[in-house]
């Protein structure tokens, strides 16, 4: 299932979600200049558990690098189809949930889900040697915080049925609910199929609940309140 657009549109300019997207495409760009260097660039910038489990390996890398590895390993990808479906996501289901939560917050609650996703990936593959990239983690929370915020909410998705293709009006909860299955779903009876990090997507997902309703607990800084106000969509006056 493709999602192609939903039909909750946000009152302010989601600029953090375009920040992160663009950031995201300058990151692929970079990556892709490395040329024969690009394996070593993954292997630096990327999260591999055995870096950390595996004394011998971690010898090769400074503390700093341990340490960025778990930032920077969001914002690399695999190839143009995995940062194409990664920011078409985020495009969708980003925008409302930073309209909720507000720009800074919103940035905060995308690196901690993206942070998190990662660890729970470390832990279910301790002495893995194969990197772990993407955004996926930090835009299953995303994802996960919009199940809750918007439920009732229909996502326009493409769907295959038979040989052909159909537009169809989903229920967000259902969509999501499906999405989230599937993930369970690889991770259990395929865990290596594609080398897709499942379980990353399923911390990010359930962290991302989480933390909204941490968030969901202080209200908004006066500063953040003056800065949704200056991205606050008007509506044209009609004459």
């Amino acid at each position: 299932m493709i999602p192609i657009r939903d039909t909750i549109r946000s009152e302010t300019y989601p600029i953090v979600n375009y920040l992160l997207i663009t950031l995201n495409i300058l990151v692929f760009l970079v990556e892709q200049s490395q040329g024969r260097n690009i394996n070593e660039f993954i292997f630096t910038h990327g999260l591999v558990p055995a870096r950390y489990s595996e004394p011998q390996i971690s010898a090769y890398f400074t503390n700093s690098q341990q340490v960025i590895a778990f930032l920077t390993f969001m914002f690399l990808h695999g190839g143009f189809f995995h940062l194409l479906g990664n920011m078409w996501f985020l495009y969708i289901f980003g925008d409302n949930v930073e309209d909720r939560l507000g720009h800074f917050r919103y940035l905060v609650f995308y690196l901690l889900c993206g942070l998190t996703s990662g660890i729970s990936h470390l832990f279910l593959n301790w002495t893995s040697q194969i990197p772990t990239i993407g955004a996926s983690g930090a835009i299953a929370g995303v994802m996960g915080a919009y199940f809750l915020l918007y439920p009732g909410a229909k996502v326009l998705t493409l769907v295959p049925i038979f040989f052909f293709l159909h537009f169809i009006e989903i229920p967000a909860f259902l969509f999501l609910g499906f999405w989230i299955f599937f993930q369970f779903f690889n991770a259990a009876f395929s865990p290596q199929l594609g080398g897709i990090a499942w379980w990353a997507h399923i911390g990010g997902f359930f962290f991302g609940i989480i933390f909204l309703k941490l968030f969901q607990l202080f209200p908004e800084v006066s500063a953040e309140r003056k800065f949704r106000n200056l991205t606050k969509k008007r509506t044209p006056r009609r004459m």
